[in-house]
């Protein structure tokens, strides 16, 4: 049997004074990174922000839409799409 994997919408604030997931954006998460939308730095902060979201490593992490907009899709390898949602869930009401 293989790892569970799913896919995540995502809507990203680059540049933000408070990064961390903020909640639901439609069907997708919004999350906000401090780092700025220029060479991939807001990108990796997403993945970072995930993976500590997560507790995955972030090799279990990859950037699959969006690489350029706000508007991204992630997959993730070893979590439930349920396990991911109750996940996110939790660290939005932290921030």
């Amino acid at each position: 049997m293989s790892a569970p994997r799913t896919s995540l919408r995502l809507r990203v604030v680059p540049g933000a004074t408070r990064p961390g997931v903020v909640g639901r954006h439609g069907d997708a998460w919004k999350v906000r990174v401090a780092a700025p939308a220029e060479a991939g730095k807001a990108n990796a902060a997403v993945i970072a922000l995930l993976a500590g979201a997560l507790a995955v490593p972030r090799r279990r992490i990859s950037l699959t839409s969006g690489h350029s907009s706000r508007d991204k899709v992630v997959a993730l390898e070893g979590l439930s799409s349920e396990a991911a949602n109750v996940l996110l869930a939790a660290a939005a009401e932290t921030t």
